[in-house]
């Protein structure tokens, strides 16, 4: 029986899309000079930022300059380009008022994250907030995920993970969870199922029919 609920952030609870692939596209244009196709900006979301820029250099000045750039842009453009998905904070109040403790599970860095949830006020719901610099491993192993449940008491197993990534999954199945795939996020279905979740949801209005 599922006792607790951990989400992933980008893509599950927060549509963060189109500022993603726009500020890769501004760090690469501007510090590698180079129009990368969508797609291959894109194949990694879900792991931290600082795994994704080594598909694109292997010097690591144009490495951690990509990071900065990236950061800087996406910072001042964030609030502008981010939004909820529809049915998010009402899922979440639902959910907590059935007694569920929530917690998020991001690769994006604690601060980052944190300014999305605070945004629209998401934070109040959550019992936890793992970012990619609160524990030393990173989606797709299973350690955050496993960390997230303990910090809401439970053990993973008692846990459901839902995220819209493959790196989402493959965690969340590493670390004993129910696993739900996001449909709605930024990857394919047929992506997604190909990790053997255990559940499927169009939107996130259907989660709580899971439990």
């Amino acid at each position: 029986m599922t006792k607790a609920i951990l989400f992933d952030l980008d893509g599950t609870l927060l549509d963060t899309h189109d500022l993603i692939l726009e500020s890769m596209q501004h760090a690469v244009k501007t510090v590698l000079r180079e129009e990368i196709p969508p797609e291959r900006l894109m194949a990694k979301v879900g792991q931290p930022l600082t795994t994704q820029m080594w598909d694109f250099t292997s010097d690591q000045a144009l490495h951690d300059e990509l990071l900065r750039v990236y950061r800087e842009y996406n910072a001042i453009k964030h609030d502008g380009m981010v939004r909820p998905f529809d049915g998010t904070e009402e899922t979440l109040k639902a959910l907590a008022a059935e007694g569920y403790p929530l917690g998020v599970v991001t690769s994006k860095r604690h601060e980052a994250a944190m300014q999305g949830l605070q945004l629209f006020g998401l934070d109040a719901y959550l019992g936890c907030m793992i970012g990619s610099d609160d524990w030393p491993e990173h989606k797709p192993q299973p350690g955050p995920v496993v960390h997230g449940a303990a910090l809401l008491g439970f053990a993973s197993e008692d846990c459901m993970y839902v995220g819209d990534s493959p790196y989402d999954i493959q965690a969340g199945n590493g670390a004993g969870c129910k696993t739900t795939a996001a449909l709605w996020g930024m990857f394919s279905e047929a992506t997604l199922l190909a990790e053997r979740p255990d559940f499927a949801c169009a939107g996130i209005r259907d989660v709580p029919c899971l439990l």
